[in-house]
C-alpha cells in the first residue's frame, strides 16, 4: 500500500523503549471508509481537563469506547466508556492481528484542522497497563508527530498519514513524551484512534 515497503519491525527510537511504524495498513477507499463512518457514528465530545484549577474545554474533540464501562481518568477528569462499534471492533482485530498485541479499549481524538494539537505528554495514567502497547490509528490529514526523551531531549519526528498505524510498548511511555504540534498548513481534519489496555480493578 505504500509506495515503498516499510519495515515495521524497526524501532524509531534510539533507546529507553520500543516505537515501530507500519505505515498504511488500510487502502485508500478503507481509509475513507472508516475517517467517514467514525464522524458520524462516535459520540464525539470536547475535551474537558483541569490546568492549574481551572477547567478548560478544548476545540479538540474526544471519546472514550472499552469492552467495559471503565473509568478513565486524566487530566483530573473522568470519563466512563462507551459500548464498542462494530467498526471499532472491526479496527480492533485488525490492529491486533498486525501487532499481535490486545486492547479493551479506544481513546479517539478529532482535530479539526492544524490548529488543534496535543502538547508534550506522556501515556502513564495508572489505569493503563504498566509498559502496556498503545496502537495509534490515524484517518484524515497527515500530520507531524513528535517524540522526546524525558532526560536527553534527543527528538524523534515522522508523518502520520491517513490510515497508518504507529505502535509504541515497552517502557517508551516512561522515558519519552510525545505530542501533535500544531500546524498553520493543516486545513484537513484529523481522527486518531488510540488502542489501549486498561488494568481491571482486582
Amino acid at each position: 500500500m505504500e509506495l515503498f515497503d516499510i519495515d515495521s519491525t524497526i524501532n524509531l527510537l534510539p533507546k529507553d523503549g520500543t516505537v515501530n511504524y507500519f505505515g498504511k495498513v488500510c487502502n485508500q477507499s478503507e481509509a475513507n471508509h472508516y475517517l467517514e463512518v467514525l464522524l458520524n457514528t462516535i459520540e464525539w465530545r470536547n475535551d474537558e481537563a483541569i490546568i492549574f484549577g481551572k477547567k478548560i474545554i478544548t476545540k479538540r474533540k474526544v471519546a472514550w469506547y472499552a469492552e467495559e464501562p471503565f473509568e478513565y481518568t486524566y487530566s483530573k477528569t473522568t470519563k466512563r466508556a462507551l459500548p464498542w462499534t462494530k467498526e471499532l471492533l472491526e479496527l480492533k482485530t485488525m490492529i491486533e492481528q498486525k501487532t499481535g498485541d490486545t486492547f479493551n479499549s479506544c481513546l479517539l481524538n478529532l482535530y479539526h484542522d492544524g490548529s488543534e494539537g496535543m502538547s508534550w505528554h506522556s501515556d502513564g495514567e495508572k489505569d493503563l497497563k504498566k509498559h502496556g502497547a498503545i496502537a495509534s490509528l490515524s484517518f484524515g490529514a497527515e500530520r507531524k508527530f513528535s517524540f522526546k526523551h524525558k532526560d536527553t531531549k534527543e527528538r524523534v519526528d515522522l508523518y502520520l498519514k491517513h490510515g497508518s498505524l504507529l505502535l509504541m510498548k515497552g517502557t517508551t511511555q516512561s522515558h519519552w513524551l510525545h505530542r501533535l504540534p500544531p500546524t498553520k498548513l493543516v486545513s484537513k481534519l484529523r481522527v486518531n484512534l488510540t488502542f489501549r489496555t486498561i488494568q481491571k480493578s482486582s
